[in-house]
């Protein structure tokens, strides 16, 4: 039984589909079409369970193998730096510790169930992402809003297209998830965050991108990445052409901790940057010296192309004026054949020649343009278009001639016209019994 053909891609689906591709470095297109369905087409989900895969981060939709996973550290290490909140000190500190204990405890353990039976009643809303550039537009505005415009510049687009642009420019990219309600979040923002020196640090050397969890944008991304806490820090960077998470910081960081953690991720993994910007260098270098040898080739070829085409040209050509000289040659043949003929049809329809002693005979002799001489008698009764035929007949005679009279001088009608569709007779045109005309050459005419 032939297995089921799979549905064809929309367009959209098709575009994530390469994109996803791109972004994840696997070569099997049917591998990315099968993660990109698991995940209903949400490509960031998509790409950060990838992520995590490499990781040695089990996929959410495969189970966690019976032995534990070997990760391959020397390829996949991801260098992970956690703030534990500070112990309490003192008498006074420990006590103030173990009497509010009770009440933390059974706080977010009430919280926990609150939000674990409230999920059978009511979906959580932010499962779903409609609008992941409002909420992440949503987020700048309100932290805006509490903690000033003196901010780290905000990567004001989606988390995918931050991974895009990271990649195509390959920068390192810093994930920045916020936990509203986190007791550590307001000091964060306020004391690390906003600080001098953590805004031209990261302004400087990287891609900043960060969303509220509360925001369907935001939790889409906490989902994939799996944070254990707030402040919560992913560093992502392309390595093996592929986007890799390098490093997470988590808990409440110092703005000199800070930095220098993340100037450790950052030298830890400039070899791979630099490898990657040394592929890239090549791998364009190799695309325009094939570009240049193509448009080289495209210009030999259109070069030849023309070449031929002039030679088919003159070819042509030279055909069509031997062509055009073969038809003039068989229509100059036909021409001649046909005036043999005619003048043999005028021959054979000439009356016969008076003798000399018939008193209504006339003596007519023709001059020719050639300087010859004939003689021949006619009757006075005669057309005068018995004298063109007769002159007609002969080989000597032009194709087109005209009869003149020397003195006077006068072209003789031998031929019909509109006004005289009948010539005059011999007689009628005054011709005397011993008459010498010309014949005037009128083929150049």
């Amino acid at each position: 039984m032939a297995a089921p053909e799979e549905p064809e891609l929309s367009q959209a689906q098709t575009e994530k589909l390469l994109q996803f591709q791109d972004l994840t470095g696997l070569e099997s297109m049917d591998q990315c079409r099968r993660t990109l369905e698991q995940h209903n087409w949400n490509i960031e989900a998509a790409v950060q369970d990838r992520l995590n895969e490499q990781e040695g981060v089990p996929s959410v939709f495969n189970p966690p193998p019976s032995r534990p996973l070997q990760v391959n550290t020397a390829d996949h290490r991801v260098y992970s730096y956690i703030v534990s909140r500070p112990q309490p000190r003192g008498l006074l500190g420990w006590s103030y510790y173990l009497i509010m204990l009770p009440f933390r405890f059974t706080y977010y353990t009430l919280l926990d169930i609150f939000r674990f039976a409230l999920r059978f009643i009511r979906p959580d809303p932010r499962g779903r992402v409609t609008d992941p550039v409002g909420d992440v537009v949503s987020f700048i505005h309100s932290f805006e809003e509490k903690y000033g415009r003196s901010h780290p510049v905000f990567y004001q687009g989606t988390y995918s297209q931050a991974l895009n642009d990271a990649k195509r420019e390959l920068r390192y990219l810093l994930v920045y998830l916020h936990g509203d309600d986190h007791q550590d979040t307001d000091e964060f923002c306020r004391s690390t965050l906003c600080t001098e020196e953590v805004i031209t640090f990261l302004n400087t050397r990287m891609l900043f991108w960060a969303c509220s969890t509360s925001k369907p944008e935001g939790y889409r991304v906490s989902q994939a990445l799996r944070e254990n806490t707030y402040p919560f820090l992913a560093m992502i960077m392309l390595k093996d052409r592929k986007m890799t998470v390098v490093g997470r910081l988590e808990g409440l960081i110092q703005p000199e901790d800070f930095i220098n953690q993340l100037t450790f991720i950052m030298d830890a993994n400039q070899t791979y940057l630099m490898s990657e910007r040394l592929e890239r260098e090549e791998r364009n270098q190799t695309q325009v010296l094939r570009q240049q040898q193509d448009e080289a080739y495209l210009a030999s070829l259109r070069a030849d192309q023309e070449k031929d085409r002039k030679k088919r040209e003159e070819q042509e050509q030279k055909r069509q004026e031997e062509e055009k000289v073969r038809q003039s040659a068989l229509a100059e043949e036909r021409r001649r054949q046909t005036l043999e003929e005619e003048k043999e049809r005028k021959s054979e329809c000439l009356p016969p020649e008076p003798p000399a002693d018939d008193p209504e005979s006339v003596k007519i002799v023709f001059k020719l343009p050639n300087d010859t001489r004939v003689e021949r008698r006619f009757l006075f009764g005669q057309s005068l278009t018995v004298i063109h035929d007769f002159l007609f007949s002969l080989k000597e005679t032009p194709e087109k001639f005209q009869i003149v009279t020397n003195f006077p001088r006068r072209v003789l009608p031998c031929l019909p016209t509109e006004e005289q569709p009948n010539p005059p007779t011999l007689k009628e045109a005054g011709l005397s019994r011993s008459e010498v005309l010309f014949v005037q050459d009128l083929t150049d005419d």
